[in-house]
């Protein structure tokens, strides 16, 4: 802990005596309006010529005057905004290394039209947006996204991938952590993709992709982090939206969703309501090779075929309050929630053959589960600007609950190879209540420091109690027999304490640096009840980063940076409760887990502002990821996660946009990277490897009158995600839209996977492991959908401050959903 402490000074040591090192200079200038009047309380910004970030905040005086002090040399640019005015932007300008005082040229506002009542201010944003630190995708420059849930939004995201039990990678890695409005979920794998199946493209605004967050982020992650951002208008008066879609696949799907926001004076309250019903189809075929491990000698063949429906409801709901206490003080509080009640069924067909192929048995499998998530979440907030520099502290405490219960019902027939009865059908019952609580308090405070430096601190405490209780009964002859061999209870505590530093300032004309370092330590608890087996485990470890950027010129920069990741185990894969798919196939939890940590590099060339170009090298120890185990003399396939490979990555990524005509825009994302995961499995070393290529092209068309088109679509080669070869996938999307009722409304058609090509294969061979599967769902939908935007008061600019502190919890409950 000393060590810890001693690099935690040392980042603040630099930061306070970065002062003083470089010679600066001073900016100022006035403010006035088209009519030569003067603009006081002006809000004036100075950004870094390079990649607009901002140095400082000024507000102008009454006179309309503003300065800035102590600015070390470098290329600038000043940004304008007032109430009642359009933004303005002045020239590019220099501070020599000698530092000099600038006197900009004076900058007139043009007032702007103050009521917006009848009139709807519409801007076309690009669908990909790439900046120094993320790629920003724009949800709704995408017609085709009309109609659709997150996760449908989130899979067509360049380099996202979502497998075929919701698992969500990033540029080929998992262990991605997923925030809502900067907000951890708390939620991981097929439950987080469950509730991303439940919310409405019609409520996100972006989605931010990290692949390597600053020290300020918690540290879990292991390729990054998605930041999903909802609606929410900043204007005096109100405003909102109401939209309404209809899609139809196999089956119909029906989403709608309210937005509401109302400012004035020093209150802004906003809400947002929403509510789906879905319905959608998988076919899952497994066929498996039952090897006797020593010999290994083929004894039986398995082909399974599973016809499964899941449809269900989701009713959430969002209210928050800004409250501008003073000038300089903000007060927040924001409540979310959500109901989901919903039904899985699934019809298995499972054939038993000797090794030669002749059948054996036939089961009929038959899983009923009716299951309902309750989630309740609130948090509360402030903000405090100390002065014009831009120092300020935030803090935010956060309460969230997650209960369900899970009824499941699993009935077995057996049958000979002609058809008869074998042996009487068996059933068995499970009740399977969860409660999770997760308390979180975090504290952040930023300064800004002579020569365009910055120094950012903070701090952050959870504490996460999940209580699994897993009650089987079997069904004999009308009578229920305690299944004691199934059934389990387990407890889980977990409390992370952390604190960071981040320390940032140009070293040059031309060179940027950042560096971070945060120290998380972890106390976790697991206990189970019913084998009175308990666990308790203590680490600390320290987490760097670092950010260097060079400018070579206007045309072409340099970002190289370094990053090391945790993944946690997600908490239900800690449980050791047995989540059946069938008798012959499920799924267990793993006890034993440990954390696995990442280290991650790249280094990024941006060209002209449009194209930009990344390597990358990810080397991951102890990952967490599903293997197969199986019972030879019961034809039994279970799955469970392991700590049992390391992974090596290198790739490159070339991401690129703009317009092509007057009309035409597009955006091309390109990725290939090659994964190698060595390690122990079953006993057996394995080294399975591949290139991946992933290709995701997106095309925007405007035309006059008000109509717009879409056509994209996206490909992923033959890759490895742990012990499974996937064969390569991809679909096609198009959309129209055309504006209605003086632009205040829009109608949207879209088609999704319009060839009907995302179907996902692969196999899984090691060991005595010998494994095929092809899935298929619901994944071409047509849909038509229709919003409606109304507002009426003045458009207003507010500080934009990240909502909420629970960073990492949220990803790691499993929620199940429709």
């Amino acid at each position: 802990m000393r060590k810890i402490l001693t690099l935690l000074a040392v980042i603040m040591s630099l930061a306070f005596t970065s002062q003083g090192q470089m010679k600066t200079g001073k900016i100022s200038g006035v403010i006035k309006d088209g009519n030569q009047k003067t603009i006081q309380a002006a809000t004036i910004m100075l950004l870094k010529a390079a990649d607009s970030s901002v140095v400082k905040l000024s507000v102008a005086d009454k006179d309309g005057n503003f300065q800035f002090e102590g600015i070390p040399e470098g290329q600038y640019l000043v940004s304008v905004t007032a109430i009642g005015h359009t933004k303005e932007y002045s020239p590019n300008f220099d501070i020599s290394e000698a530092g000099e005082n600038v006197d900009l040229k004076t900058i007139e506002l043009v007032p702007e039209v103050k009521s917006l009542q009848g009139v709807t201010i519409t801007s076309k944003k690009p669908f990909i947006e790439q900046k120094i630190d993320r790629m920003v995708v724009n949800v709704e420059a995408a017609v085709s996204n009309v109609g659709t849930s997150a996760l449908e939004v989130l899979e067509k995201s360049p380099g996202v991938t979502v497998d075929k039990d919701g698992n969500i990678s990033l540029k080929g890695k998992q262990g991605v952590q997923v925030y809502i409005d900067g907000r951890p979920s708390y939620l991981s794998g097929a439950d987080l993709a469950n509730m991303l199946k439940n919310m409405s493209s019609s409520q996100l605004d972006q989605i931010e992709l990290m692949t390597n967050p600053p020290a300020k982020y918690d540290a879990a992650g292991n390729s990054g982090i998605i930041n999903i951002k909802t609606k929410k208008t900043k204007q005096f008066g109100y405003s909102g939206s109401i939209s309404s879609t209809w899609s139809q696949g196999r089956y119909p799907k029906v989403s709608e969703s309210v937005n509401f926001n109302y400012r004035k004076n020093k209150v802004n309250i906003f809400t947002n309501l929403g509510y789906s019903n879905r319905k959608n189809f998988q076919n899952l075929d497994i066929q498996r090779k039952f090897i006797e491990f020593s010999s290994k000698e083929l004894k039986s063949r398995f082909d399974q075929e599973s016809r499964i429906i899941e449809s269900g409801k989701s009713y959430n709901a969002k209210l928050g309050l800004d409250y501008n206490a003073s000038k300089n003080t903000t007060l927040g509080f924001v409540l979310n929630g959500f109901y989901n009640p919903g039904v899985f069924g699934n019809h298995s067909d499972v054939f038993i053959s000797d090794p030669n192929n002749i059948l054996l048995s036939e089961t009929k499998a038959s899983t009923s589960n009716n299951r309902k998530w309750e989630n309740f979440s609130s948090n509360i907030n402030m903000r405090h600007v100390f002065d014009s520099t831009g120092t300020e502290l935030t803090m935010d405490a956060d309460y969230l609950n997650y209960t369900s219960t899970n009824a499941q019902d699993l009935v077995n027939a057996y049958y000979d190879q002609v058809g008869m009865p074998t042996y009487k059908a068996d059933t068995l019952l499970g009740h399977l209540p969860q409660d999770i609580s997760i308390y979180s308090y975090k504290a952040d405070f930023s300064k800004p420091l002579k020569n365009g430096a910055k120094f950012e601190a903070g701090v952050k405490t959870s504490y996460v109690k999940t209580d699994n209780n897993a009650i089987y009964d079997s069904l004999n002859y009308g009578v229920l027999v305690p299944d004691l061999g199934r059934s389990n209870h387990f407890i889980y505590k977990e409390n992370v304490n952390a604190a960071y530093a981040n320390f940032s300032r140009p070293l040059s004309k031309k060179v940027f640096a950042q560096l971070g370092l945060r120290v998380e330590n972890t106390h976790a608890q697991g206990d189970q009840v019913t084998s009175n087996e308990k666990f308790d485990r203590k680490y600390t470890q320290l987490f760097p980063t670092a950010y260097i950027q060079y400018t070579v010129n206007d045309k072409n920069s340099f970002v190289i940076n370094y990053g090391r990741r945790i993944n946690r185990p997600d908490y239900s894969d800690l449980n050791p409760f047995i989540m059946f798919l069938d008798k012959y196939t499920f799924e267990q939890g793993n006890p034993n887990l440990k954390p696995q940590f990442a280290h991650n590099i790249e280094l990024s060339h941006t060209y002209k502002g449009f194209l930009t170009t990344t390597l990358n090298y990810n080397k991951t120890t102890d990952i967490i990821t599903d293997v197969l185990e199986q019972n030879t003399d019961k034809n039994e396939t279970f799955i469970r996660k392991q700590n049992v490979a390391s992974q090596r990555q290198y790739g490159i990524s070339v991401a690129g946009g703009g317009p092509i005509k007057k009309w035409w825009s597009m955006n091309v994302w390109l990725n290939a990277y090659n994964n190698l995961y060595e390690g122990v499995v079953n006993g057996d070393n394995i080294s399975l490897g591949a290139t991946t290529g992933q290709a995701n092209i997106s095309n925007q068309f405007k035309f006059d009158g008000g109509w717009s088109a879409e056509l994209s679509g996206f490909y992923t080669t033959p890759m490895v995600e742990g012990v499974f070869e996937v064969k390569g996938f991809g679909m096609m999307n198009m959309g129209v839209s055309k504006q209605v009722l003086n632009k205040k409304g829009t109608i949207r058609f879209s088609v999704r996977d319009l060839l009907n090509t995302q179907k996902i294969r692969g196999t899984s061979q090691f060991s005595n492991i010998d494994a095929a599967f092809q899935q298929t769902r619901d994944s071409r939908q047509f849909a038509i959908g229709f919003s409606y935007r109304f507002s009426k008061g003045k458009a207003a600019s507010a500080p934009k401050r990240k909502i909420g502190g629970a960073d990492t919890e949220q990803n790691r409950v499993k929620v199940d959903g429709n």
